[in-house]
């Protein structure tokens, strides 16, 4: 999420939601969501890898599990907005671990803001076409489904959109997905891996350039939040004179140093919905692989997403005219919290997110961004291996980030 103060303060009021620290199984969340809009369940015969996927709300991976009905559930669901059936302004979170956008949000390309509105929550509109209308199914099978969706946006500056959005989520073996990494699942641990390949295509007539405006693809997954779990991300180490800031914490405020650490380089941010908070990562410092750890479930997460070479040009989410409209973040993680002490917030969940480059695509062509996850659940002794491999840490240093 990107909202600013104001924002939150007044979506809050807007959305409800619960907190409720305790997690559903993966049988419970399915039977719920169910008595509410259609689901399709990918499985793997070998294993009790599951991954529910919501056509309606754009193709949406709404949870997951390593452990059949009985596991887990992995994905926060905002079961009160599900229930209620009612739509709301602005935009509406039912949450979900992988969940399609577009960007830009802000700034004079965006396209969440009508042209020469303010940049205010009154005038602030999450697209229909990323927030309530439906994918269609094209095509399905026991470990993928392929949603589409034809789209036409408008940017803040007038520049109009027509593309096509095709999202195929593939359902993967853990131990193939991790091998993939250099990494290899632990023996005696239960995992889950999926990824969505998310295509546009420029369907217009008209090129899309900066000047203009560019689209980036962005993919944001809900997580549920636990006094325990801590968001991990191995930074690309340097002179902050040659490569910038390690993190960007500027979207809500600076991060206080018991939330946001960076040591070895590793940065580590708690992912407790108990302070709202947000962090980005430039195209210098941003790693592809990055994660959490949640002490009390014993559950390793990792994310990792496609990156071309080189590219640098990302775009810029903040609310306002901006001088530098592609110098945006390529991940970024959020932590919800109430927007002012006594508020209510929107939900127990945390967000590990990642965005493609700003896309110049002429009439005809398109551009493909990987977002994969993989959770993996066991005792610490088996984690850790696998923690060390991926972020250069172990769990205990992970635990050790905060004193709790």
């Amino acid at each position: 999420m990107s909202f600013p103060t104001l924002v939150v303060a007044g979506l809050s009021a807007l959305l409800p939601m619960t907190a409720s620290a305790a997690l559903s199984t993966f049988g419970d969340d399915i039977a719920f969501l169910r008595r509410h809009t259609e689901v399709i369940v990918l499985s793997d015969s070998t294993s009790g890898a599951q991954v529910a996927v919501v056509p309606a709300w754009q193709g949406r991976i709404m949870t997951s599990t390593a452990g059949g009905a009985a596991g887990t559930s992995f994905g926060w669901v905002n079961r009160e907005l599900i229930a209620s059936g009612k739509i709301q302004p602005h935009i509406n979170v039912f949450g979900g671990e992988d969940r399609f956008w577009l960007g830009p949000e802000g700034g004079q390309f965006s396209i969440f803001f009508a042209k020469g509105v303010p940049f205010d929550l009154e005038h602030w509109q999450t697209p229909a076409s990323i927030d309530t209308e439906p994918f269609e199914v094209v095509r399905r099978s026991p470990e993928r489904v392929v949603c589409r969706r034809a789209i036409r946006l408008a940017n803040y500056s007038g520049t109009e959109f027509q593309l096509e959005v095709n999202r195929e989520i593939r359902l993967l073996g853990a131990t193939a997905a991790l091998q993939a990494h250099q990494l290899k699942l632990p023996a005696g641990t239960a995992a889950v891996a999926f990824e969505s390949v998310n295509t546009i295509a420029n369907t217009g007539r008209v090129p899309w350039s900066k000047e203009t405006g560019l689209l980036s693809i962005w993919i944001l997954g809900m997580f549920n939040s636990s006094p325990t779990a801590t968001v991990v991300v191995p930074y690309q180490p340097g002179a902050e004179s040659m490569l910038g800031p390690v993190v960007n914490d500027a979207y809500f405020g600076k991060v206080p140093g018991d939330r946001l650490l960076a040591r070895d380089g590793v940065v580590y941010f708690r992912a407790d919905a108990a302070f709202r908070s947000k962090i980005g990562f430039s195209p210098q410092r941003a790693p592809s692989l990055l994660g959490s750890y949640d002490a009390a479930s014993r559950t390793l997460t990792l994310v990792s997403f496609t990156r071309p070479a080189g590219a640098i040009d990302y775009v810029n989410s903040q609310w306002e005219i901006q001088a530098e409209p592609y110098r945006g973040d390529v991940i970024n993680s959020y932590n919800d919290g109430p927007p002012k002490p006594g508020a209510a917030q929107l939900g127990n969940f945390y967000e590990l997110e990642s965005s493609s480059p700003a896309l110049a695509l002429a009439p005809g062509a398109s551009a493909t961004h990987v977002h994969q996850t993989i959770h993996v659940q066991g005792d610490e002794a088996q984690l850790d291996p696998l923690a060390r491999a991926a972020f250069g840490v172990g769990l205990a240093q992970v635990k050790a980030a905060f004193a709790r």
